[in-house]
């Protein structure tokens, strides 16, 4: 009855990563870009290894992790996966995630100071390459989100350009409302997008560099903001069902 069960559910994950590509594709197309343009990054968070090579073998190579799960898996999980860290990011956790080899990008540089940190990190652990990192950008004002004011976020992005050599600054990742009035078919955090448009421009043209990304839309909201800009989205329980639930001890 387990292997019954197990074999169910790898079914489902593998018909789920197919049905969220072929949606990423059409939403792509919906808004005249390539599908190409769109980078999928399954959410695999609380979820077993057994889980993970179901979708690995499904040809899905970008996987989002917060810290001590990502170290866990990377180190049992094929090398040529390309994680990404998407939690809160601790300064004393810098070390750790700096030193996973096949670690693509950092998605929630949330200040000079972290990133800073994390340059010094990157040099202790002896990186081939600089470490992509987006700047996470609190669009919404909540306090409950980490990130940078819209204000700050030319300078922190130039302060990562100019000052971290170890950091290749990516892009800018955004947070939408986990609860968004859809009446006007748009997450309202994302109607900053103008906004994030307007900082990429800022960026780019203060520091000399283009083609910067954004990471916006998870699985409720995805294909919004495919047709707002995003280049980088993060699916989760859309592939791999809900999480479970943190047990307080």
């Amino acid at each position: 009855m387990f292997l019954l069960r197990n074999q169910v559910r790898m079914s489902h994950i593998a018909t789920n990563l197919t049905d969220m590509r072929s949606r990423v594709a059409a939403a792509a197309a919906k808004a005249g870009r390539p599908e190409t343009s769109i980078r999928l990054v399954a959410v695999s968070k609380t979820k077993p290894v057994e889980d993970l090579l179901v979708a690995y073998n499904e040809g899905q190579r970008h996987f989002g992790e917060n810290v001590q799960e990502l170290v866990d898996k990377a180190e049992q999980l094929p090398k040529d996966i390309q994680w990404h860290f998407i939690g809160t990011l601790q300064s004393n956790k810098c070390k750790l995630v700096a030193a996973i080899p096949n670690l693509f990008a950092v998605e929630t540089v949330d200040g000079s100071k972290k990133a800073d940190t994390l340059q010094k990190a990157c040099v202790q652990a002896n990186r081939a390459s600089p470490l992509n990192v987006f700047v996470q950008v609190n669009t919404s004002g909540e306090e409950s989100k980490g990130g940078v004011e819209p204000h700050e976020t030319v300078a922190v992005a130039k302060h990562i350009i100019d000052k971290c050599p170890g950091l290749k600054l990516a892009g800018l990742m955004t947070i939408g409302s986990p609860n968004p009035n859809l009446e006007d078919g748009t997450n309202p955090d994302f109607k900053v997008s103008f906004c994030f448009l307007t900082l990429r421009t800022e960026i780019e043209a203060a520091a000399g560099v283009s083609d910067l990304e954004l990471s916006m839309g998870m699985s409720d909201d995805f294909e919004l903001a495919i047709d707002m800009g995003s280049t980088n989205v993060r699916l989760g329980s859309c592939i791999f069902g809900a999480r479970a639930k943190k047990v307080e001890g």
